[in-house]
């Protein structure tokens, strides 16, 4: 076996090393130029999420997302989902209640969504902005099409407070007919909703 030359490796680590310097260079500098766009575009989606969900959403305004106790987390947890964010709402500078991103688990994945609350923890409207269900089934369920009562599936949450008690498809909450696993994901956002508002006071 024929030895390469020692001056040849040297060079070519050199040049390899260079590559990459370059590389991570133009990538920073795209990022630096990239990110505040990323930032500005994902917060009007965050806002328009938020409007999608509370009652008054022409005269609502919302805050920063606020910090995540661990109260928090584990209220969303013991509710059947994750807490993302947390934003107050606020109508003509006045307590509204609480706009909630929430993860809970779907039949293909995980259904991000937005939960509105009012100021006495009743919900104002579910949204969903992210998931992976299954098409003409789980997105008739994320698209908001009417159940077997022929009422809006997201819709029958509006007015779900904890004095309903836990949400549960087949007893307080109606399925779209071979999209109950999306139902139930759905179902269990919500009620992690409601056990993170019921925590927030």
């Amino acid at each position: 076996m024929k030895k390469m030359d020692p001056k040849y490796i040297i060079e070519l680590t050199l040049k390899l090393c260079a590559t990459c310097l370059i590389v991570a260079g133009l990538l920073g500098v795209v990022n630096k130029v990239t990110a505040p766009n990323i930032l500005a575009i994902n917060k009007a989606k965050t806002e328009a999420a938020m409007k999608a969900v509370v009652a008054d959403p022409d005269n609502s305004t919302f805050s920063d997302p606020l910090a995540l106790t661990d109260e928090m987390t584990a209220a969303a947890q013991a509710g059947g989902g994750s807490l993302v964010e947390a934003y107050a709402v606020q109508v003509g500078g006045a307590d509204a209640g609480y706009a909630l991103k929430i993860d809970a688990s779907g039949s293909q994945g995980i259904i991000t969504m937005m939960v509105g609350l009012d100021a006495d923890g009743a919900v104002t409207g579910v949204s969903v902005v992210k998931h992976s269900e299954t098409a003409g089934i789980g997105t008739k369920v994320m698209g908001n099409e009417p159940n077997n009562k022929g009422v809006p599936v997201l819709d029958q949450f509006i007015g779900k407070s904890a004095a309903d008690g836990v949400l549960n498809v087949g007893s307080n909450v109606d399925a779209i007919t071979g999209a109950t696993v999306s139902s139930k994901g759905v179902t269990a956002g919500v009620n992690a909703a409601l056990a993170v508002a019921g925590v927030m006071g």
